[in-house]
C-alpha cells in the first residue's frame, strides 16, 4: 500500500512539475512507464493526475478566470485557439494514431528538435502584449502550434511559449496564454478520459484522491515558480534540460 502511494506521488510530481514548464509532460509520463514496474500506472490515476493540475490553474488564476469572463473578446479568443487541438486530438485519439507516436525514438527526437525551436523563439524582441497585441490572427497560429503538443516530447507549454514569442511576446506573456490554453486543453482530456472510466466501471477510491490533491500541490507551486522565474530569467535552463534529456533518450532508443 506504501509503495503505491509512493508510485503516485513520484508520478504526481511528474506531472504537476512538467506539466507547466516547456519540458513535455506526457513525454516525463510515457519515459517512466517505460523504464519502471508501477503497480498502479493506470487510465484513471493518469486522469487524476491531470485533473489536479486543471485545478490548480483554475485555483491560481481565479481572479484572471474572472475577469475573462467579462472580457468576451479575451474569452473568445482562448476559446478559438482551443478549437484546433480539441478537434485534432479527438480524432488521434479515437482512431488510435496517438499510440503510434508514444515511442522513445519519436520522444527523443521531438524533445531535441522543439527545445533548439523554443532557443531561437525565446531570442525574439519583445512588441507585444496580450493587453493591446493578442488579436485572431495571432490567437490562431498559436493554436495551431499547440497541435503540435499531441505527439509526446514537443510540450504543450512548450509550443505555445514559442509561438508566442516567435510573435515578440514577452516571456510572462506567453507563458500565461500557455495557462490560459492549458485549461481547455486539460479539461478536454480529463473529460476523454473520465468518458472512458465510467464505460469500464471504474471506482474511484481514496487513491485517485490523493493523486489529485497531491498532483494540485505539486501544479500549483510549479505555476507560481515558474512566472516568478521568466520575470527574471530566459528560458535557457529549460532548453539544455532538453538538449540533455534528449541526448539521453537517443542512447537508451537506438542500443
Amino acid at each position: 500500500m506504501i509503495e503505491n502511494y509512493l508510485e503516485a506521488s513520484i508520478l504526481a510530481i511528474i506531472q504537476g512539475f512538467s506539466e507547466f514548464i516547456p519540458v513535455s509532460s506526457s513525454a516525463h509520463l510515457v519515459i517512466i512507464s517505460k523504464i519502471s514496474n508501477f503497480n498502479i500506472s493506470s487510465l484513471q490515476l493518469d486522469i487524476s493526475l491531470h485533473l489536479g493540475s486543471l485545478l490548480a490553474i483554475i485555483f491560481y488564476f481565479r481572479k484572471d478566470l474572472i475577469n475573462l469572463s467579462k472580457n468576451k473578446s479575451l474569452l473568445s479568443l482562448i476559446i478559438v485557439a482551443s478549437i484546433p487541438l480539441m478537434l485534432v486530438g479527438y480524432i488521434f485519439y479515437a482512431t488510435g494514431i496517438v499510440e503510434h507516436v508514444r515511442n522513445l525514438k519519436v520522444i527523443a527526437w521531438t524533445t531535441l528538435i522543439f527545445g533548439i525551436l523554443l532557443y531561437f523563439a525565446d531570442r525574439r524582441e519583445i512588441k507585444n502584449s496580450i493587453n493591446n497585441d493578442l488579436n485572431l490572427k495571432n490567437i490562431l497560429i498559436i493554436g495551431l502550434f499547440q497541435i503540435l503538443a499531441i505527439i509526446p516530447g514537443v510540450s504543450r507549454s512548450g509550443i505555445t511559449i514559442s509561438a508566442s514569442r516567435f510573435l515578440n511576446f514577452d516571456r510572462v506573456d506567453s507563458s500565461k496564454i500557455s495557462f490560459y490554453l492549458s485549461i481547455p486543453a486539460l479539461g478536454g482530456a480529463s473529460a476523454l478520459g473520465i468518458k472512458d472510466v465510467i464505460n469500464t466501471n471504474i471506482n474511484f477510491d481514496i487513491m485517485l484522491l490523493y493523486s489529485i490533491i497531491f498532483s494540485f500541490f505539486i501544479s500549483y507551486l510549479t505555476i507560481k515558480y515558474f512566472l516568478i522565474y521568466v520575470k527574471n530569467f530566459n528560458l535557457n535552463i529549460f532548453i539544455y534540460y532538453r538538449i540533455f534529456l534528449a541526448l539521453i533518450l537517443f542512447i537508451i532508443a537506438y542500443n
